[in-house]
């Protein structure tokens, strides 16, 4: 059985009617002819965009000078009410500052540390399955929160202010769409943005109950009672060049972001994992069986090898983040065309993780095509889940952990079971979530 992607429109439409579809849902405006294009230019009356398939176009940007493609402000503008100042929408000296704080907290062993928090919030999740017909999405979504919390500030999901979060955040993403106005129109600074009022009622809530908790924690590590979690451990690092830390105003920032990055991401992979398991029963059986043999202690991920590749495999055909956009600073030449500084660059891991020049059997769930040589090389030239570069997510290896572990509990417990009158269809809202929810048929084992 084939996964489900959206349908492609048709090659020619008119502007605005792409605009329009493009705002709905970006994955199905685009035309079919880019899972083959090496590079693909769009025209509006404001600004040129240039999707970049060409691994030679792809390391030019995000490996070899990142400082030339800055984050574009047209798409982050629409997270503004959210994320504030945060690492996912800086550019220059202010991002580098950020991650120079960011990136010691997500080192390989803080890695190990946040063990005991994954599998704890996985047996919970274990517990609050019932079986029936269940919809995985918000299952996912809720385990997915309950480790961010546990590993960030030591609370379960269950805490009072985690849940407000939680139901919080559920109704910031029904009111945001992927894209604000800024997005398509030349608005000068001063211009307002426009935000609904729904999604900016919603991010106020989220960033109160964030600050809440920010400012309970500097007040336990200037009283020497804080716990050694990544909350304290971001909020205690200075900047080593400047020796500065982050203040309570930037660490909500910075806290809002990774419940965005670290929740959204981890439950859009987790919930795709879990269908594409009860589509192919006999993968799901080697997942149990794996599973069969856990351990809580950190040396068991290593023998979820198959459950490993699985989640792989999940984060290629449904990537969490399916667009990557830049913005040039300097004139450029993509593939003999000269491309002026503004111009939108835009890497698309959801049509380069499916690209037919570089993948066998792209739209194909595949688990197994990672232990081969062909599998290795199209991942170095087309797999970027998480970026790549000097932006690559900091949290990456965290996420494929987290992936796994909770991916394994699951599946030791229960069997998952495809209902074919509720095919999932992909869409792209803060990540590429299912448009009407993933339901499955749940069994205990």
């Amino acid at each position: 059985m084939t996964p489900p992607k959206p349908t492609p429109r048709a090659d020619r439409v008119s502007l605005f009617t792409y605009l329009r579809l493009f705002r709905r849902d970006i994955l199905s405006a685009q035309p079919a002819r880019l899972y083959r294009a090496w590079m693909a230019e769009f025209r509006t009356p404001f600004f040129r965009s240039y999707l970049c398939n060409d691994p030679v176009l792809i390391r030019r940007v995000l490996d070899e000078r990142p400082g030339d493609f800055p984050k574009s402000d047209r798409v982050t503008e629409g997270l503004r009410p959210l994320l504030g100042r945060s690492v996912f929408v800086t550019n220059g000296e202010e991002w580098l500052h950020q991650r120079r704080i960011i990136d010691p907290a997500f080192e390989g062993g803080r890695i190990k540390e946040a063990f005991p928090a994954i599998w704890a919030a996985s047996e919970a999740a274990v517990a609050r399955m019932v079986p029936g017909e269940v919809e995985v999405e918000l299952a996912a979504s809720h385990v997915a929160a309950d480790v961010i919390f546990r590993t960030l500030f030591s609370i379960p999901i269950e805490d009072e202010v985690a849940q407000g979060v939680f139901h919080e955040f559920r109704a910031y993403q029904r009111s945001a769409p992927i894209l604000n106005l800024a997005a398509f129109l030349p608005l000068p600074r001063w211009f307002p943005r426009l935000h609904r009022r729904a999604t900016k009622a919603s991010a106020k809530v989220i960033r109160g109950l964030i600050t809440g908790l920010t400012s309970a924690r500097a007040e336990a590590i200037a009283a020497g009672t804080a716990p050694p979690d990544l909350a304290t451990k971001i909020m205690t690092t200075p900047d080593p060049v400047t020796g500065a830390p982050f203040g309570t105003g930037e660490m909500v920032d910075q806290v809002a972001i990774f419940f965005l990055a670290g929740h959204e991401t981890s439950a859009s992979a987790l919930g795709w994992a879990m269908y594409l398991l009860a589509c192919h029963p006999e993968a799901q059986e080697r997942v149990a069986a794996e599973a069969a043999e856990l351990k809580p202690e950190f040396g068991t991920v290593g023998s979820l090898r198959f459950t490993r590749d699985v989640f792989r495999e999940a984060l290629r055909l449904y990537p969490p983040v399916p667009m990557l956009v830049r913005e040039n600073a300097v004139t450029e030449d993509f593939r003999g065309r000269k491309v002026k500084p503004g111009a939108q660059v835009v890497i698309s891991p959801w049509h380069l993780q499916r690209h037919e020049r570089i993948w066998d059997r792209p739209d194909e769930f595949d688990p197994d095509r990672w232990t081969t040589e062909s599998g290795r090389e199209a991942s170095r030239e087309g797999y970027l889940p998480f970026s790549r570069g000097a932006r690559v997510c900091p949290g990456a290896g965290f996420a494929m952990l987290e992936g796994t572990l909770m991916l394994a509990h699951l599946v030791r417990a229960f069997r998952f079971e495809a209902m074919p009158d509720r095919v999932p269809v992909p869409m792209a809202h803060l990540t590429v979530r299912a448009k009407d929810g993933i339901w499955l048929r749940v069994t205990r084992r």
